[in-house]
C-alpha cells in the first residue's frame, strides 16, 4: 500500500517543474492524479511556459506508475475553466481528496510595466483561489489542502528582497502573491478544520526548475552581468540559503507535499513548511 493509496488529488502546474514531480510523486505512492497546466506562454512572462507536449508526457508518467491519470489544458486565473475542468474529471474520478495547489509565474525585469505585476498576483494569488474554491465542494472529512508558497515572498515581506537583485513589478506581484498565498491559507485552515479538512503551505527556496533556469532570473542573480549565463547565476544562487547549496530539487518539495496529501499528517494543518536549506535562517 502506498502512502496515497487510492486517494484521487489534483495538481496544477502539473506539466513540468515542481507540479510534475508532485504528481509523480503522489502516483508512485497510490493516487490518481488530475493534472492542470495553461500550456502556453503568458506575454509578460519572458521565459517559456510549458507546452502541450509537456503535459501530455506528465501524464504518461503518472500512468507508468500503474495509476490513472486525467490531463487538462486549464488557465487557473479563469475560474469558469477551472470549475468546468475539475467536474469532468471527478465525473470520470468518482471523489476529489487532495488539492495541490502549484501554479505559477514569476515575470522578473526592471523594464516590465504594470500587466507584469498584474500577470503574476492572478497566476500565483488567484489561480490558488480558484482551484481551491472549485473543490471545495467535493472535499470532505480527511482531505488535505497543499499550497505553494515562497521564501522570496517571505523575505520581501521582512523587506529584505533587494539582496537577490532587481525584480521589477512582476518580481513585486510574484512576492506580494506568495505572502498572500500564506495568509490565506492559514485562515482557511481555520475556516475547514471542524471538517477535518487541512490546510497547509509550502515556502521553497530556489529550485531547480525552468523557472529558476531562466534568463530572467539569470539577471536578477547577476545585475552586474548585461548577459548571464546559468553558470555565472550559479555562483550567485548559495547566497540564497544557509546551507552551503545553490538550490533544492523538486523532489525536495515533492517529499513534502507526500506527506501533506498522506494520513501521516492527519492533525496538521494551518502549517508552514519551508524547504529552504535554512534561507529564512539567513534574512
Amino acid at each position: 500500500m502506498g502512502r496515497v493509496e487510492d486517494k484521487v488529488v489534483l495538481v496544477t502546474g502539473a506539466a513540468r517543474g515542481q507540479g510534475r514531480s508532485h504528481a509523480v510523486k503522489l502516483a508512485e505512492e497510490g493516487a490518481d492524479v488530475i493534472l492542470f497546466d495553461i500550456c502556453r506562454d503568458i506575454d509578460t512572462n519572458d521565459y517559456p511556459l510549458a507546452t502541450p507536449r509537456d503535459l501530455e508526457e506528465a501524464g504518461l508518467e503518472v500512468e507508468k506508475t500503474g495509476r490513472r491519470a486525467i490531463t487538462a489544458e486549464v488557465d487557473v486565473r479563469d475560474k469558469a475553466a477551472v470549475v468546468s475542468a475539475l467536474n469532468s474529471a471527478i465525473a470520470e474520478f468518482g471523489k476529489l481528496d487532495v488539492v495541490v495547489a502549484n501554479a505559477g509565474i514569476c515575470p522578473l525585469g526592471t523594464g516590465k510595466t504594470i500587466g507584469a505585476f498584474a500577470d503574476a498576483f492572478d497566476v500565483d494569488f488567484i489561480g490558488v483561489v480558484n482551484a481551491i474554491h472549485a473543490a471545495l465542494p467535493y472535499l470532505n472529512e480527511g482531505a488535505s489542502i497543499v499550497t505553494t508558497g515562497s521564501v522570496a515572498g517571505l523575505i520581501a515581506a521582512n523587506q529584505a528582497a533587494g539582496t537577490v537583485g532587481p525584480a521589477g513589478p512582476g518580481g513585486a506581484g510574484y512576492n506580494f502573491a506568495k505572502q498572500l498565498v500564506d495568509s490565506y491559507t492559514k485562515q482557511l485552515a481555520a475556516q475547514l478544520a471542524s471538517q477535518s479538512i487541512r490546510a497547509n503551505v509550502i515556502h521553497p527556496t530556489n529550485c531547480n526548475t525552468p523557472m529558476l533556469n531562466s534568463d530572467p532570473m539569470f539577471k536578477v542573480f547577476r545585475p552586474d552581468l548585461e548577459h548571464p549565463t546559468r553558470d555565472d547565476a550559479l555562483l550567485a544562487f548559495p547566497a540564497m540559503q544557509a546551507m552551503p547549496v545553490p538550490y533544492v530539487e523538486p523532489e525536495d518539495i515533492s517529499n513534502v507535499v507526500c506527506f501533506l496529501a498522506s494520513d501521516e499528517s492527519r492533525y496538521i494543518t494551518g502549517s508552514q513548511f519551508n524547504v529552504d536549506a535554512g534561507a529564512l535562517l539567513k534574512f
